[in-house]
């Protein structure tokens, strides 16, 4: 039996985290298990966490961005993940609070952590958000016993992005390293995503989860 015509494909892409290899060869396996027809016009929605991790961000971000490019008639959603954010805080591409408040209001709720964690510290830091300050720290910490994994420069494992973009973690020279496309791209990124699914809508977040609800 045929699909009715008013089927389409969707697929969710969540957690990259560096890792170019593992991202091209799902994209590889998604384009040779989807019916060609389907996969040229499919929407595919990335979930976020780009960066961290893995030791090639800049690749990553790099093939993202060539995406609508090469594949014109297909649908491209970019939600920010939480590392996503803190790598955007860094390079100061957020923007100011609504209230009028400065960004180093956001620090005194987690002031008790600033020690452990090794928040940033040097030139840019006090206009920075809470979350870049953390991102680009340095832990004091080695092992992450919740993960079973060691810590790489920070809370958020963000020395492997600093060092794909040539720079040692932590330093304040990233802002000049990362290209312009790429600030972009992070500063596009969006929080919430609706879908409408036939008789769905879902609704897609940053953190990874999904609401339903049914339309009438």
């Amino acid at each position: 039996m045929s699909e009715p015509p008013e089927s389409r494909t969707i697929c969710l892409i969540g957690d990259i985290h560096g890792y170019i290899t593992k991202l091209q060869n799902l994209w590889s396996n998604l384009e040779a298990t989807i019916d060609p027809p389907h996969f040229k016009t499919a929407t595919i929605i990335f979930l976020g966490d780009y960066c961290d991790r893995g030791p090639q961000t800049r690749q990553v971000i790099d093939f993202l961005i060539s995406l609508p490019s090469r594949y014109p008639n297909q649908r491209h959603v970019f939600l920010a993940g939480n590392h996503d954010f803190a790598f955007a805080a860094f390079l100061r591409l957020l923007p100011p609070p609504l209230d009028g408040s400065e960004f180093s209001e956001g620090w005194k709720e987690f002031e008790d952590c600033e020690e452990r964690e090794g928040w940033f510290n040097e030139d840019g830091y006090e206009k920075m958000h809470l979350q870049g300050r953390r991102w680009s720290g340095s832990i004091k910490a080695k092992f992450n016993v919740a993960k079973g994994t060691e810590y790489q420069g920070s809370i958020y494992d963000a020395a492997p992005t600093f060092q794909s973009y040539g720079v040692p973690h932590g330093s304040p020279d990233l802002v000049k390293a990362v290209p312009d496309e790429h600030k972009k791209f992070l500063a596009d990124l969006v929080w919430v995503h609706e879908e409408v699914v036939r008789s769905c809508l879902l609704s897609f977040y940053s953190k990874k989860s999904i609401h339903v609800s049914f339309s009438n």
